[in-house]
């Protein structure tokens, strides 16, 4: 069941690096106001493992006759390290810089395994299917890793920390790998990248259930959860709050 993809999809190749940049909206404005503010660098630390680990299944001597594969996500993970050096650089806090750092590392760690594993354990079909199990699993984990940004947009009712146009890139990214997949027969592509179109599709219905309350997330309160914390703003709000509401108290006691 698990063939090699000899077919070769140009709309695989003209989407995804494209649409890879498409990020850069979000990332100018965390490089202009210096802070990465409530974006979660999780899914850029997940798309950065998927592309190590689609390269690494793409090339010839793990999966002959795939160099689509190994090419575009080659380039993207070039693409992805940018991103997540800038979430690094830019990190709101220590604590959040820590927890880039340790995805990041963790990252590098799992890539690392599986290619020496396979290198150097295995040989034929046994590699193969040990890169495509790989690659199965942590591209259905990054597509997932935006569900605690989509947990957030409902308890917010707000998408400010959910950019269109990663969603968009998401759903378009996964529709193309599924059909690349399936006109390929190629279980490891089309399997994960099914469960990316169908996330991605939810993620652009969140958006068009709550497109016009963007900018409402800093009030909300610290939220459930790793990824997601209370903005500063907020915080600085509601300490704002809290001076003009002694401050009225004081007056009506003076009074």
């Amino acid at each position: 069941l698990f063939q090699t993809s000899h077919f070769q999809c140009p709309i695989s190749d003209s989407i995804i690096i494209p649409f890879m940049l498409l990020r850069k909206p979000t990332f100018w404005r965390i490089i202009r106001n210096k802070s990465t503010e409530e974006f979660s660098g999780v899914p850029y630390n997940m798309t950065l493992l998927n592309c190590l680990l689609s390269a690494w299944y793409g090339l010839p001597f793990v999966s002959p006759n795939n160099v689509l594969v190994s090419t575009i996500n080659g380039v993207g993970a070039v693409i992805e390290t940018v991103y997540v050096v800038i979430f690094l650089v830019f990190a709101s806090n220590r604590k959040a810089r820590l927890r880039t750092l340790g995805l990041a590392s963790a990252v590098a760690a799992v890539f690392t395994v599986v290619a020496l594993v396979s290198m150097l354990a295995l040989h034929g079909p046994a590699r193969k299917l040990l890169a495509g199990l790989a690659m199965t699993v942590f591209s259905i984990c990054m597509y997932a890793s935006p569900l605690s940004i989509m947990r957030m947009v409902i308890k917010t009712k707000s998408v400010e920390y959910m950019p269109f146009l990663l969603s968009l890139a998401v759903f378009l990214c996964g529709t193309s790998w599924f059909i690349y997949g399936l006109l390929g027969h190629d279980l490891f592509v089309t399997i994960p990248n099914g469960c990316g179109s169908v996330l991605g599709a939810a993620q652009l219905i969140l958006y068009a259930i709550y497109r016009n309350n963007k900018g409402n997330a800093a009030g909300a309160g610290k939220l459930q959860g790793d990824d997601v914390e209370m903005s500063v703003d907020g915080r600085n709000s509601k300490v704002a709050d809290g001076d003009d509401r002694g401050a009225t108290g004081s007056t009506k006691a003076e009074d």
